[in-house]
């Protein structure tokens, strides 16, 4: 008898178009905010994401990937995670996977965000296992994000703000000594022991900056 694994599934997308922000906004408060689906809404598309597994674990793994390099350098963050960033003048509105101020964490340190006053988030991540018929590189660079990580489970594509569009770069601009190939030892150690990959690369950084 053969003995088979179903394959996991990332994550499922819902897409709806013609749109109006104000349906948009409708189908938020409908929702609530005690939900596992995340939204982006792009100028008529409204895309409603419900994350499995796979999405799960690269979002948590890159974000304690992202925090262990801000406190080994010695850098300061605050966390924004899924906080909708609603631009009702760009007719565009999203949840992204995790988003921080890491630059400008001293410009909204200790408030609550208003994107009418406030900078924009530093840096977005997205995880996009599947398809998406969003276009969040320009979604994103019409928000003024200044770096735009995405993974798709495989590959890490890194994005920077270049007069007004995004420009991929090769490392990150906010934390320019680490290597992209450090991203994938981490990932891929944390499947087998997340302990100990937080471990070794805690190791890495100190090791780092004593050079």
């Amino acid at each position: 008898m053969i003995n088979t694994v179903a394959p996991t599934i990332p994550e499922k997308r819902i897409v709806f178009y013609n749109l109006n922000w104000q349906k948009y906004q409708t189908i938020i408060e409908a929702l609530g905010e005690s939900r596992l689906a995340r939204i982006i809404y792009d100028r008529g598309v409204l895309e409603i994401t419900m994350p499995l597994e796979e999405h799960e674990f690269a979002r948590e793994i890159i974000g304690l990937f992202i925090r262990i390099l801000v406190l080994e350098m010695g850098l300061k963050i605050k966390t924004l995670g899924s906080t909708t960033l609603n631009y009702p003048e760009l007719d565009r509105g999203a949840e992204p996977d995790n988003c921080y101020y890491i630059q400008n964490q001293s410009k909204v340190a200790g408030k609550k965000i208003d994107l009418t006053k406030d900078p924009p988030p530093d840096l977005v991540v997205e995880v996009d296992i599947t398809h998406t018929d969003i276009d969040k590189i320009n979604l994103y660079a019409s928000m003024k994000i200044s770096e735009f990580w995405r993974y798709n489970g495989e590959v890490l594509q890194i994005y920077q703000l270049q007069n007004q569009e995004y420009v991929e770069v090769e490392n990150s601009p906010t934390f320019p000594q680490i290597e992209k190939a450090r991203f994938y030892e981490f990932i891929t150690e944390s499947k087998v022991d997340e302990i100990e990959a937080e471990k070794r690369l805690r190791t890495d950084l100190k090791r780092l900056k004593g050079l």
